[in-house]
């Protein structure tokens, strides 16, 4: 499954705990928070002011670790 910024956190949190530590290094300490159910991966990464491109190279990155982990 590709991962897309419409994913909810959550849910990839869930499904790939592994990927807890890319999202941190950008800034999003999504693990621990309480909106993780209710954001997606953009508007998650929105809020904490993260541009397109930045957002676009987490997903990359966050692919990668998933893809690797299969």
């Amino acid at each position: 499954m590709k991962i897309t910024k419409d994913i909810l956190i959550n849910e990839l949190l869930e499904k790939n705990p592994e990927v807890a530590e890319i999202l941190m290094a950008y800034g999003l300490h999504c693990v621990n928070c309480h909106f993780s159910d209710q954001d997606t991966l953009g508007a998650g990464a929105k809020i904490h002011g993260l541009n397109d491109e930045t957002i676009d190279m987490i997903i990359k990155d966050v692919n990668a670790v998933v893809e690797r982990e299969k």
